[in-house]
């Protein structure tokens, strides 16, 4: 898929309106299924927070994704059925700590082939078990698009056996055998790559062009100006927003924006601009209705389907 040509004096491109509609997404035909708009499996929740795989669920849902599956904690899965009826929703094992056991590799590789965009991070518990996890299901969901947030990132510091032995394995030269997107801000970048945080603040494109060279993955470094970089050294920059984006779950919905646009087929890129806009523009037209401060997370999704309306190519 073809990348838009604004680019800016370091090589970037800005994301604005233009560079969206020249870069339009791909769009079902009229007569499509909800197999032809894209199959979404979200894998996360935990007993203690339930609630970030519904906020990613739904905004996968508004930004267009035809069909959903939701993976998450078995105490959780029944409220998690009733809350969002448009999913199936399979339960999965957990650990002591309030991760999932690696059964749940196994269980969800039925769905291999199946989903064609898959999301792993949204509140869930046990870092060292969901570092497992994730490695675990990169082999099995090879040639799918995969989004790894919030504590499925530490796939890049932890693998095999390191819950075990309750200490980080060295992942200094980890490199993904398929680009991954990783959707990390300045704080967990700075874990990820053992960086002081304010290094990471003060060059965000620096930083997020040599995370994502090094993992071979695509890198959305979000903040007031979010950094996207793929593994070629492109990158893409995004300001916009304010700060009624930085709550709770806020993150959850743009997530799910992001796999619900790969989804559709979208490249991983192309999700993540697309995401990254669609999120702050959210952001912008809910403060209109409440105020700079005090809207919702679950408020953002509801926001996305207008906003691709008036994005969309004319």
């Amino acid at each position: 898929m073809s990348k838009p040509m604004h680019a800016a004096a370091d090589g970037g491109t800005d994301i604005t309106a233009r560079t969206l509609r020249d870069w339009a997404l791909p769009q079902p035909s009229f007569d499509g299924d909800k197999e032809v708009r894209g199959h979404v499996l979200i894998v996360g929740g935990a007993r203690e927070m339930p609630g970030a795989v519904m906020l990613a669920a739904t905004a996968a849902l508004r930004a267009g994704a035809g069909k959903l599956t939701i993976a998450t904690a078995a105490s959780v899965a029944p409220l998690v059925g009733m809350a969002i009826p448009e999913a199936r929703v399979i339960g999965l094992a957990e650990t002591a700590n309030g991760g999932f056991t690696l059964e749940a590799a196994r269980k969800l590789g039925e769905l291999a082939g199946k989903a064609g965009a898959l999301l792993v991070g949204p509140g869930m518990q046990d870092d060292g078990a969901t570092a497992e996890l994730v490695h675990a299901l990169l082999p099995r969901f090879a040639g799918t698009a995969i989004v790894l947030d919030a504590c499925a990132m530490g796939a890049v510091r932890m693998a095999g056996e390191a819950h075990l032995l309750d200490e980080p394995k060295d992942m200094a030269h980890f490199r993904f055998a398929e680009p991954v997107l990783l959707t990390p801000h300045a704080g967990e970048l700075a874990h990820l790559t053992d960086q002081d945080k304010d290094d990471v603040a003060a060059d965000p494109q620096a930083a997020a062009v040599a995370a994502a060279r090094r993992w071979n993955a695509v890198v959305a470094l979000k903040g007031a100006t979010t950094v996207i970089a793929a593994p070629g050294g492109q990158h893409w920059r995004h300001e916009g927003g304010n700060i009624g984006l930085a709550i709770s779950g806020s993150g959850d919905a743009l997530a799910g924006i992001i796999v619900g646009l790969a989804a559709r087929g979208a490249s991983l890129e192309q999700a993540a601009a697309w995401g990254v806009a669609l999120h702050a523009s959210a952001g912008e037209q809910l403060s209109i209705k409440y105020g700079v401060l005090g809207y919702l997370a679950r408020e953002i999704s509801a926001e996305v389907p207008g906003l691709l309306r008036t994005l969309a190519p004319a």
